[in-house]
């Protein structure tokens, strides 16, 4: 509806021309009719001094067509036209309509101290000229439109004002909101470029690991291959399980970088940095976390028995940042709470399940030190929860890893977050 409204209105040409119109009419036809049967009380008629009753009329409404234009210079043909008509005696009626829109639009359209003063000389002058003019005046309670006349001027200069204000209250608002996009699009490309330079950092990892691996049991392959031709046989085994396992995760990793519309939703919030030289954490550093969290007041029950097999760097560094995250997110918005987390390991996937209670067991809130930036972390942890790219994160994590993630409030109370990675279909996808 308000875009068809939009769309039939007029210019503002338009606007101001119907409005010149309706003025100079009113102005001329309200002043005949209201002395029509009185002429007694005119002092002077309209078509006196060759009609310059009409032309006084006519001209000051006429003037409102350029009135955004030139709104000093309407102004001041409405006030002088308004002092010479009422000096001359001419009859009193609606002519200060003009007037009065000349005084709204000066302050409307105004830059607010000058024209404000321009606006307040203004109507001191014509003060002063409609009481010297009505100073004679017969009957003498006609008096009380010159009152009017005043009142209304101050009225039509607030009311401008007042819209002035407004809309440029509007302006700055839209001003900041503009700048605050500006800057979120750069913290977002700053974001994204900080997580590709961990995830350059998480590949020299990954490839430097599996090719002093490979390296190691070619070596002991080459020394046993003509004695102990079994031994060879486990260190071949080793060799393709490593460049397996290698390739699976850095087509995982490599995921990101290929797509050039990476935003800041899908990077930030996806984990910690490493400083590329210590290795990446995983469920066996989720007993950590816990005792972390303990400290920050969490009554913590961690159910995470270690894998049968072995788990993908990638996946285990997943697992350990979505519960890293889901814990910081409990200490931040609920407090101290009784939480469980559950690591479960099937044979081709493992989930991961964050539940708090939603009940605070103490008034003071906790402060995390899960929330503290990993080494080499361009941006601390909290600013990034703070602005909600938490959970998109997660997602994102396990989306990049072939999983899924479920969150959301419990129907009992209290929240829960369910991560699902699947331990196969990675390394299958890369080979």
């Amino acid at each position: 509806m308000q875009d068809r409204a939009a769309s039939f209105r007029l210019p503002t040409r338009v606007q101001d021309l119907l409005l010149a119109l309706f003025v100079t009419v009113m102005q001329v036809q309200g002043t005949v009719v209201r002395n029509s049967g009185q002429p007694e009380v005119v002092l002077r008629p309209l078509s006196d001094l060759g009609n310059l009753g009409y032309l006084l009329l006519i001209v000051p409404g006429a003037a409102l067509v350029v009135r955004r234009d030139r709104p000093v210079a309407v102004f001041a043909v409405t006030a002088l036209s308004s002092v010479v008509y009422y000096g001359l005696d001419f009859p009193d009626g609606p002519g200060w309509l003009a007037l009065f829109v000349a005084l709204y639009t000066l302050t409307a359209h105004g830059d607010g101290h000058r024209t404000l003063r321009l606006a307040a000389v203004g109507i001191v002058v014509l003060s002063a000229a409609w009481l010297i003019a009505a100073s004679d005046i017969e009957p003498p309670a006609a008096i009380g439109w010159v009152y009017f006349r005043i009142g209304a001027s101050v009225m039509s200069a607030a009311l401008g004002e007042s819209v002035r204000a407004r809309n440029q209250i509007a302006a700055q608002a839209l001003e900041r909101a503009a700048v605050a996009e500006r800057t979120r699009d750069e913290e977002a490309r700053a974001r994204v470029d900080a997580e590709r330079l961990r995830i350059a950092r998480e590949v020299h990892d990954t490839v430097a690991h599996a090719i002093a691996v490979i390296n190691v049991q070619s070596g002991v392959t080459a020394h046993v291959f003509d004695k102990r031709p079994e031994r060879a046989r486990e260190t071949l085994e080793v060799i393709e399980q490593t460049s397996a396992r290698a390739l699976a995760e850095m087509r995982a990793i490599l995921d990101v970088l290929r797509d050039d519309n990476v935003g800041d939703d899908r990077t930030a919030g996806v984990g910690g940095d490493t400083d590329g030289r210590a290795p990446n954490p995983g469920p066996a550093q989720i007993q950590d976390l816990a005792d972390l969290a303990r400290d920050a007041g969490l009554d913590l029950t961690v159910d995470a028995p270690p894998p049968q097999q072995p788990v993908p760097a990638a996946v285990g560094t997943a697992v350990y940042r979505i519960v890293q995250e889901s814990i910081t997110n409990v200490i931040r918005h609920v407090g101290a709470t009784r939480v469980t987390i559950t690591v479960t390991y099937g044979a081709d996937a493992v989930e991961v399940g964050v539940v708090d209670e939603g009940r605070a067991l103490s008034a003071t809130p906790a402060v995390s030190p899960l929330s503290a930036p990993s080494r080499g972390s361009d941006r601390p942890a909290q600013q990034e929860s703070r602005r909600g790219y938490g959970l998109a994160g997660m997602r994102e994590r396990c989306r990049l890893l072939g999983g899924h993630l479920d969150a959301g409030p419990r129907p009992d109370g209290g929240f829960a977050v369910t991560a699902w990675l699947p331990l196969t279909s990675t390394e299958t996808a890369a080979t």
